[in-house]
């Protein structure tokens, strides 16, 4: 498949995006005090470093099948780990950074929605909107841990 350069730049973008999300998520599952959030960081970082891949894909020709790539993380049902009185600092910081993760994955969201219309493959709108869906599980199992955690 032959991208135009108008669709090139728009992957590309994306793929910047991508590649920050990764580094984001990284970055903030060494920064994490509660070991089940750097657990769902380390997840999300990895569906993550996905979307940068199959975003290579794109750029080399190939569109990834979306019926075998995952649909999200249905099924995930946070445990416990700050009360809802706890008012520490670990809990403060954590708190933080879902609250960023949140407001990064409706952004990131934002610009799939917008660039999917770019593209005439529907192939690769199927793709993007894939990847747009997963961004959306993301930011849900990162408010299910908040409200689980009373930081919501």
């Amino acid at each position: 498949m032959q991208l135009t350069e108008q669709e090139n730049n728009v992957i590309k973008d994306l793929q910047t995006q991508e590649k920050t999300c990764v580094e984001k998520y990284r970055f903030y599952e060494q920064s994490a005090n509660d070991t089940r959030l750097k657990e769902l960081f380390h997840r999300i970082g990895d569906e993550e470093q996905e979307h940068f891949d199959s975003l290579g894909q794109v750029l080399r020709g190939d569109v990834p099948n979306v019926a075998s790539a995952k649909v999200g993380m249905e099924g995930y049902r946070p445990e416990v780990t700050y009360s809802a009185g706890d008012n520490s600092e670990a809990k403060h910081h954590d708190q933080f950074l879902c609250t960023d993760c949140i407001a990064t994955e409706k952004l990131v969201s934002s610009t799939y929605n917008d660039d999917l219309f770019r593209f005439n493959a529907t192939n690769v709108r199927k793709l993007l909107n894939h990847i747009q869906t997963e961004e959306q599980n993301h930011a849900e199992m990162i408010y299910k841990y908040k409200t689980t955690n009373g930081m919501a």
